[in-house]
């Protein structure tokens, strides 16, 4: 399905602020509040809006972040990936071109359980390397 300018800007008011009343959503639109819930109601059918999330406030979140860049041996990405599902530390992992398999984003409350959780990915068979970048601080977040 094509979107068009409007929807566009119906999802970035919703990026923002998921929650936003569908009121506020046709008053910043300056649109029908009808007309922006029939739009809502096609995104969501035809799979672009997939759900509606919840965001932490960095003073709930995890205090540690992390990326790991992973290298791992040919066809053991599914024996990687459920070993990566096992660990409570890991929240997403992205699959890649170029040097490094995968991306994994790490959250932990101590640099103990985070020095674990790496040491756990190291181990993991069919891992063959692995590179870690602690995260200083987030200077631009645009996820929903």
């Amino acid at each position: 399905m094509q979107t068009d300018e409007l929807d566009e800007a119906l999802i970035a008011l919703l990026q923002e602020n998921a929650r936003m009343p569908v009121a506020t959503l046709a008053r910043r639109l300056g649109l029908a509040r009808t007309t922006v819930q029939a739009r809502l109601d096609r995104l969501e059918t035809s799979g672009i809006i997939l759900g509606y999330t919840l965001r932490l406030n960095a003073a709930r979140r995890a205090p540690l972040r992390a990326t790991a860049l992973v290298q791992i041996e040919a066809r053991s990405q599914p024996a990687v990936l459920s070993r990566l599902k096992s660990l409570p530390g890991v929240r997403r992992v992205h699959t890649t071109s170029g040097r490094f398999d995968l991306i994994v984003t790490l959250e932990a409350e101590t640099t103990e359980e985070l020095d674990d959780t790496l040491d756990r990915i190291g181990d993991a068979k069919g891992v063959r390397g692995s590179e870690s970048l602690i995260h200083l601080a987030t200077k631009l977040d645009r996820s929903g």
